[in-house]
């Protein structure tokens, strides 16, 4: 492979998301554990990719890598036109703050913040001009405009979902991770979460990788990966249904 790209950033046909050859070895009581085994992958700026696979495939940890929150034992990944080679905690922290989106399954809102706070605290640290102005449009764009002012512990979970999906779209990110984001939500609210996650990512025109269990859910994206034991073993273009 030639590598020069990879110093000189993103071209206008380079993909978004790129690794090569990740591996990602972690240390157990048992010994060291492959979790994965050397992916090869480039995701096309703007799309939107399932990756599904078993429990302990390797799937969740993909993510981690893309995200930075995961330093991959060997390999190399770019996102958004950096490569993460040499980069320090602090460097991954901005390139997260600049480019990437992050849901997870169990939302992880700041207790002692207002649902307004939230969504406005990566805008403060980006040292945003006007971080809740941003975030209150961020919050009616997810339909809680009205609970601005409330603190996690009194939304609902669907609501905490909506609030994190504003947190991590109010920066207008590049690249969406969500990590199950509708594992901890009954089928109803789990469905209007996913709906309103596409609908924003169709809007703003981001990249989605979402990682799922849900075959259904991934069939709603252009591209499903499957994770086996560490390997992305299919790769598959579907018609994503509505």
């Amino acid at each position: 492979m030639d590598t020069s790209n990879w110093a000189r950033g993103m071209s206008a046909h380079e993909p978004i998301i790129r690794l090569d050859q990740v591996r990602l070895t972690l240390q157990s009581r048992a010994g060291p554990v492959e979790v994965l085994r050397g992916i090869d992958l480039a995701v096309a700026a703007a799309s939107s990719v399932g990756v599904v696979g078993p429990s302990g495939s390797g799937k969740s940890s993909l993510l981690m890598v893309i995200a930075g929150l995961e330093r991959p034992t060997s390999g190399r990944v770019m996102v958004a036109g950096q490569a993460y080679d040499g980069l320090g905690e602090d460097a991954l922290a901005r390139l997260r703050g600049q480019s990437i989106g992050i849901v997870f399954q169990s939302f992880h809102l700041v207790p002692t913040m207002t649902a307004i706070e939230n969504v406005a605290l990566p805008l403060e640290l980006k040292r945003h001009r006007e971080p809740f102005v941003v975030a209150r449009r961020a919050l009616e764009d997810v339909g809680l405009g009205h609970r601005a002012d409330h603190f996690p512990a009194e939304l609902s979970g669907g609501e905490q979902q909506r609030v994190a999906i504003a947190r991590a779209v109010a920066p207008e990110p590049r690249v969406l991770l969500a990590d199950e984001p509708t594992g901890n939500l009954d089928a109803r609210t789990g469905g209007e979460v996913i709906r309103l996650l596409f609908d924003l990512r169709a809007r703003l025109g981001m990249t989605l990788l979402l990682v799922t269990h849900d075959a259904s859910l991934a069939r709603r994206t252009e591209r499903r990966i499957t994770v086996g034991d560490g390997l992305i073993v299919a790769d598959e273009r579907i018609e994503a249904t509505a």
